[in-house]
């Protein structure tokens, strides 16, 4: 993972792909506002269900009207039918910039606001009250295509209040805003393969904002037929949007689409447990308590032959895929903006923006540092064991060798110098540190190990002097290599073996332990044998 992610990505894009949106009228999404609109701004004195079906019969023959006016195909869904599927048909052979494509009607599971007769506990008279309920009551998808945002569909409820749902993919509108702007590109499907400008390409999806998307909705409202006259909407019954469902996505371009499949479910295998509490606490940066009803969990799903990694948090997802065996695919979809306590309303797209976009980089983060070890390990054996640059050879720095570690210790010395150390200072401390006479240690023997650590990549040498620099990649070995041996390799092992007599310990306790389970099997085994040998003696004289 670390090693494709920063050699072999071509091009990195994050944008909002799919948004589904819902479309309302704030005042009547509870039954006291629907009250006030009929009798408050309408003027009639009993509200109920009666005023509301010439309101839908009126909306429904303007929706029909209008695809017979402009020649718009009507489909009836059929029950299972994939809408997406027919649109994609539909797109086909649709050749205008902009337009509607067609329009589907479905009967579904809808709700809506009826009228229920109730009595007064006082006189004992009837009267109507407005309550909800679910419905099988028809929607109307219109497909459409935006010249700024492509393809979209706008579903109206036929009943009133005529709640809607938006939705839209920006991938989409990145790829209009690009041919408008005659920047070349290949697409992917709902992706961008290859861009001739990659930051005006990241621009692009960075503008996709909340402003843009309201003028969106408000256009194709004007385009469209409307369930509310002019006077509601000069009353202040006009249409909001609120997030039901957001979509977050990287994408990242390899330039080994053969290998990609592969490397990808190895990424699956080894990540297993992203979906535990506290790897979800690294990706979305949030503290989750010990007490939080939630589901967190991992699922490898596989659609066709293609695997995808999906974790879950709360009502949020994030999956992970290899895109048309091109691109690899992160993407985070919130379905509830509660989840991180933000509101629904539209204007909260940036801080959802912040949150799906971390989330995305904190995955490939974490993923890539659990593949570091693979390459940290070819850096430690390289370390260790022998080195040649041309004609010249030095041996490795081996891990337990003291000579070794004495060298290391020099180097951490003389990362302090600013002015580097030369062959004569590290005689000195190799003298110091081996408990042996400087005059004992030849040049040939100091110039050796200086050509070791050279080699290795440890210290450099400066430019036009007799003088040496320690390198940033030989502090960090010289510290890691050092304070890993004499702090947990040399105490771990004087706890584990059991010929010392080490102060008991945690991990003393442990290895213990362990010891007296394997003893205990080892026992339980050997009885079961001597048990079974038993009983077939005993079969053998009860035969004879």
């Amino acid at each position: 993972m670390a090693e494709i992610i920063s050699r072999h990505v071509q091009l990195t894009v994050e944008g909002i792909d799919r948004m589904y949106l819902n479309v309302f009228v704030p005042g009547l999404q509870y039954e006291q506002g629907i009250v006030q609109f009929f009798r408050t701004h309408r003027g009639q004195p009993l509200p109920s269900a009666a005023l509301m079906s010439p309101m839908t019969r009126d909306f429904v023959a303007k929706l029909e009207d209008f695809v017979a006016k402009h020649d718009i195909p009507l489909v009836q869904f059929e029950k299972g039918q994939r809408k997406d599927a027919v649109m994609a048909e539909h797109l086909r052979r649709f050749a205008h910039e902009e337009g509607v494509v067609f329009v589907g009607k479905a009967q579904e599971n809808t709700p809506v606001f009826r009228t229920e007769r109730r009595r007064s506990p006082r006189t004992g008279q009837p009267y109507p009250w407005i309550v909800r309920r679910s419905a099988m009551v028809n929607n109307y998808y219109i497909y459409a295509v935006d010249r700024d945002f492509g393809p979209f569909f706008l579903k109206f409820c036929s009943y009133f209040p005529f709640n809607a749902k938006l939705c839209l993919n920006g991938h989409e509108y990145a790829k209009r805003q690009l041919a408008q702007e005659d920047i070349a590109f290949e697409a992917l499907d709902n992706g961008i393969l290859s861009c001739a400008d990659p930051r005006r390409l990241q621009k692009i999806c960075d503008g996709l904002s909340a402003a843009k998307i309201d003028a969106l909705l408000r256009k194709w409202l004007r385009l469209l037929p409307h369930p509310f006259t002019g006077a509601d909407r000069k009353a202040g019954y006009r249409y909001d949007i609120s997030i039901l469902q957001a979509e977050f996505s990287t994408t990242q371009v390899l330039d080994r689409p053969v290998h990609g499949r592969l490397f990808f479910e190895q990424v699956i295998r080894e990540n297993l447990d992203l979906g535990r509490p506290e790897e979800l606490q690294l990706i979305f940066n949030r503290r989750i308590p010990r007490n939080t009803r939630a589901r967190f969990r991992t699922r490898v799903v596989t659609h066709d032959v293609t695997p995808s990694l999906n974790v879950y948090y709360k009502n949020t997802r994030i999956k992970q895929y290899h895109k048309e065996n091109r691109a690899l695919r992160t993407e985070t979809t919130i379905n509830n903006t509660y989840d991180f306590r933000i509101g629904r309303r539209l204007h909260s797209l940036p801080k959802l923006r912040q949150i799906g976009f971390a989330a995305n980089r904190r995955l490939i983060e974490v993923e890539r540092l659990s593949h570091d070890c693979i390459l940290s390990e070819d850096t430690f054996r390289a370390i260790d064991g022998p080195v040649a640059a041309g004609r010249q050879r030095a041996s490795g720095l081996r891990f337990a060798d003291p000579r070794a570690h004495a060298l290391l210790h020099a180097l951490i010395l003389f990362r302090q110098l600013a002015q580097g150390f030369r062959a004569a200072d590290l005689r000195q401390h190799l003298a110091a540190l081996s408990g042996s006479d400087p005059g004992s240690i030849s040049p040939s023997a100091v110039t050796y190990q200086l050509r070791r650590l050279r080699l290795h990549g440890l210290i450099e040498r400066l430019p036009n002097s007799f003088r040496y620099r320690v390198t940033d990649v030989g502090l960090r070995v010289a510290l890691f290599f050092t304070r890993t041996y004499n702090r947990l390799l040399r105490p771990g092992l004087a706890a584990a073996l059991p010929s010392l007599r080490a102060i008991t310990s945690p991990l003393k306790r442990a290895f213990d332990l362990l010891g007296a389970q394997i003893d205990t099997m080892i026992s339980q085994t050997q009885l079961a044998s001597k048990n079974l040998t038993h009983l077939r003696q005993a079969s053998l004289v009860k035969q004879s």
